[in-house]
């Protein structure tokens, strides 16, 4: 008897489920795709419970008739391709034909279509077709699907939280509206409109409910071609920037996309302007040839194959570091008369809805019931924090520099090695000189103060905090709308530290009082940086959250690089690493501190 058996079609779809449909943003971003290749110009996504109660998807794109709506679930059965050839000159979002076969297989849906002459209802439990028949509805696609993964308890466990799977659908949906401004877009949550874009084609209007204010008039348009590809699209000024990468929106051809390399290009475009480990706000549309992309190379078509990519990453990097040039030299050559601002455009008028101050004596449910929350970034890589260029390395012939390794002398262990420090000169205003009997001593004095004051915060905020300063006028921080989504399970991690958030209209947190411990920072960016590592660290458990923010605490309130010193000041330095448990090392794992010994001055110098 054969072992080898043909699977069944129901079966095959499960499969092909397990790739096109990980998530409820899975289902959305398909069937959305699919309402885009119909020529949809309104699409709207209603969410329940996060999508995975229940998601409905309505566009008004051209609709099926009776035929093309049955052809519509039979896997591999597409309008968008007919020919070998055509797969590699693909100009459609979908082309694979397994998406809607697929979802039915996991869920239950139900199907309203009309191509303007014929309606056409289907209802499918998962996989089985129970209801076929004529209806009356408007020209285009209304697709509502419930239950997903109610059959299939394993992939049901993978889920996430609720407000976790709807931050995801937010993000997609963002992108897809920054993808394809010219589509008007409505996603609501639980019967509430959380987002919606007016399709009048303005990239920066849609970065204005995305980010706020700033961040759309900071947005620099660029625009660059070569023979084979034309790019498009905004680079914010590098003034405002992100503690992840994961603000760069890319397109190509309409389609989104990731790639690390165009990333790259990016980041190398911004790296005369950004600070380290600091990354920009961006959105890059690429147009190509088809024949020059393959997108058939990634399940969920996230991934592409590009050729001639090295021509497109120079393309890249050449056009937007022009245009940050040239918008950054505007600075320089203003007349001293008139006021200097880094990018000068007129003010954008907008017709969103006006954020008001929620009265006092209602709970915050009750106060912000009718607002609505905004968009996303997506996840997956560790954040970074902030640091200052390590030390130079000062290169000797025969022998590496040393850090200052405690000897066996106990009054040389830890700390006491700054005891018998004496400070001697600063040098370039970033690093204290100092003297001991091993010879020259060199601090670094950023290193250094971050190091005391990431132990002193340390030791504060073992304890809950519970002393707080009201604020006169509260914190305001622009947000996405995963973050609004997230913000009470943002504040059982926060509130153990005195740091509590309230939803402020559609696209905004705010801080009312603020811990006592929180002082000498930039409160605001700091704050900024906290939220933006808790949509890269989904699952954050407290021992990591405390690090991630004393850590950056302390970078922030640190002394800086090209600071001068006081004598004075020096010294204090010195006497606050005597104070340290472990001294050499900054909370980055950085050196504090290092050494030139005599006898290698002396090598050095040719004194043998």
């Amino acid at each position: 008897m054969a072992k080898i058996h043909v699977l069944s079609e129901h079966l095959t779809n499960m499969i092909a489920a397990g790739e096109v449909v990980e998530r409820p943003a899975g289902i959305v971003k398909e069937c959305v795709e699919n309402s885009i290749d119909a020529g949809a110009t309104v699409i709207e996504v209603e969410v329940y419970q996060g999508g995975i109660e229940r998601i409905v998807i309505t566009d008004d794109g051209c609709g099926m008739d009776h035929e093309d709506a049955h052809l519509a679930f039979m896997r591999h059965a597409t309008s968008k391709m007919h020919s070998e050839e055509e797969l590699f000159n693909i100009q459609t979002m979908g082309f694979r034909g397994e998406a809607l076969p697929s979802i039915a297989s996991v869920t239950q849906v139900e199907l309203q279509t009309s191509n303007g002459e014929e309606g056409t209802l289907l209802r499918y439990n998962y996989g089985s077709l129970d209801v076929d028949e004529s209806c009356n509805c408007p020209r285009g696609t209304k697709l509502d699907v419930s239950g997903l993964f109610v059959k299939t308890p394993a992939r049901f466990k993978h889920l996430k939280s609720i407000s976790y799977e709807f931050s995801v659908i937010a993000d997609l949906m963002n992108k897809m509206a920054l993808s394809h401004p010219q589509i008007r877009f409505q996603l609501s949550h639980d019967g509430r409109v959380v987002f919606q874009t007016s399709g009048n084609g303005n990239i920066q209007e849609i970065l204005y409910q995305m980010y706020g204010k700033e961040v759309a008039q900071n947005a620099i348009p660029f625009e660059g071609n070569n023979e084979d590809f034309h790019i498009h699209g905004y680079a914010i000024q590098p003034k405002i920037n992100r503690a992840t990468k994961y603000f760069m929106f890319l397109t190509l051809n309409t389609r989104l996309i990731r790639s690390v390399a165009i990333q790259k290009a990016i980041l190398d475009a911004y790296s005369d302007y950004m600070p380290p480990n600091r990354f920009p706000i961006v959105v890059l549309q690429m147009d190509s040839d088809t024949q020059l992309v393959d997108v058939n190379v990634h399940p969920n078509k996230w991934e592409v194959r590009l050729s001639k990519q090295g021509e497109m990453l120079d393309l890249i990097k050449t056009t937007i570091q022009d245009a940050l040039n040239a918008s950054l030299k505007t600075v320089a050559v203003s007349k001293p008369e008139k006021k200097s601002v880094a990018f000068e455009q007129p003010e954008i008028q907008y017709s969103y809805p006006v954020k008001q101050e929620p009265k006092k004596n209602k709970s915050i449910e009750q106060s912000f019931k009718n607002y609505n929350p905004v968009v996303i970034k997506e996840k997956k890589e560790q954040i970074q924090i902030y640091e200052e260029k390590p030390a130079p390395e000062i290169k000797i012939q025969e022998e590496p520099i040393s850090y200052p390794i405690p000897k066996e002398d106990k009054n040389d262990k830890g700390p006491e090695f700054f005891l018998h420090l004496q400070v001697l000169a600063q040098l370039h205003d970033s690093y204290i000189l100092c003297s001991n009997e091993e010879g020259l001593v060199i601090v670094d004095q950023h290193a250094a103060q971050e190091r005391y004051h990431y132990e002193q915060l340390n030791e504060k905020l073992l304890v809950q905090c519970t002393n707080k300063q009201p604020l006169m006028v509260p914190i305001q921080l622009d947000v996405s709308s995963n973050v609004l989504a997230q913000y009470m399970t943002i504040n059982e991690k926060t509130a153990f530290f005195g740091i509590e958030f309230e939803p402020f209209g559609t696209d905004q947190l705010i801080l009312r009082e603020i811990p006592l411990w929180f002082h000498d920072v930039d409160q605001k960016q700091f704050l900024q940086d906290l939220l933006d590592y808790f949509v890269e660290n989904q699952d954050v458990d407290m021992a990591k959250l405390r690090k991630h923010m004393i850590a950056t605490m302390a970078c922030h309130s640190s002394i800086r690089f090209n600071r001068p010193l006081s004598m004075q000041e020096m010294e204090q330095v010195i006497l606050d690493l005597q104070k340290c448990k472990q001294p050499y090392h900054c909370p980055h794992g950085r050196p504090t501190v290092i050494v030139m010994s005599d006898g290698e001055l002396r090598k050095e110098f040719e004194r043998g």
